[in-house]
C-alpha cells in the first residue's frame, strides 16, 4: 500500500478512511516512535481533521493498538500460510524464513511497531505482540517439526529457536542495508535452521497434515 493522504472533503467510506488513517498513522509512529507522535500529526499526514481522527479512534493508545495488531495479523497470516503451503518440510522451513523477510523489508517499516515498540511497558501492546508471536511458534511446531514424533514441549522449542532466527536474522539482514542480496539471505538462514531441524528423522509423510 502507498499514500496515505487524501484530499480534505473527499470522501470515503468507513472502512476506508480506517484504512487511510491506520497507513497515515503508520507511517508517523515509525517516524517518531509511539512517545513523541502527535495526534495533529497523523491528522496532517492523513489530510483530514482532527475530529474526524477521533471519529475513528478515540485517542493515540487505541489507533496504535490497532495498528499494532493489524501488522501483528499480517506476520502471522504470512508466517501460516508459508507453512501450509507445502508438505515438504525443507521447504516448509525456507518459506518461514522468507516470510519473516518479507514481513521487514514491507513497506512502511511496519515491523518497528511489532518488534521495536517504544511501548513495550502497555500490557495490552505487549499481549498483541506476545499472541502473535507465540501463534507463529504453534504454527512452526504443529507443521514442522511434530513430523519427527517429538513431544509438544520439545516440539515447541525447536520452533521458538526457528522463530528466533528469522526475525532476529532478518531484522539484521535489513539493518545492516541489505548487503547480502535477499534470495542468498533467506537461503543462507535456510540452511541453517533445516541443517538442524532436518536432522530429526522425519517418522510420518505429513499427509494427514492439511
Amino acid at each position: 500500500m502507498t499514500g496515505t493522504a487524501t484530499p480534505r472533503g473527499a470522501r470515503l467510506s468507513r472502512g476506508a478512511r480506517r484504512a487511510q488513517l491506520l497507513l497515515a498513522a503508520r507511517d508517523v509512529f515509525a517516524d517518531q516512535g509511539y512517545h513523541a507522535a502527535a495526534m495533529d500529526d497523523i491528522a496532517e499526514r492523513a489530510g483530514v481533521s482532527k475530529p474526524v481522527l477521533y471519529q475513528h479512534f478515540p485517542g493515540k493508545l487505541e489507533l496504535y493498538q490497532a495498528l499494532l495488531t493489524t501488522y501483528a495479523e499480517e506476520l502471522v497470516d504470512r508466517v501460516s500460510g508459508a507453512i501450509e503451503r507445502t508438505h515438504d518440510n525443507k521447504e516448509r522451513v525456507q518459506a518461514a524464513v522468507a516470510a519473516y523477510f518479507d514481513f521487514v523489508a514491507g513497506e512502511g517499516r511496519a515491523y518497528r511497531l511489532v518488534f521495536e515498540s517504544d511501548l513495550r511497558g502497555d500490557a495490552e501492546a505487549a499481549a498483541v505482540v506476545e499472541s502473535a508471536l507465540d501463534r507463529c511458534i504453534d504454527a512452526v511446531a504443529g507443521a514442522v517439526t511434530t513430523d519427527a514424533g517429538l513431544d509438544h514441549d520439545r516440539a515447541r522449542l525447536l520452533a521458538v529457536g526457528l522463530v528466533g532466527l528469522s526475525q532476529v536474522g532478518a531484522q539484521y539482514w535489513l539493518d545492516s542495508d541489505q548487503r547480502v542480496p535477499r534470495d542468498e539471505a533467506i537461503a543462507l538462514m535456510a540452511s541453517l535452521a533445516w541443517r538442524g531441524i532436518g536432522g530429526f528423522p522425519k517418522l510420518t509423510d505429513g499427509t494427514e497434515h492439511a
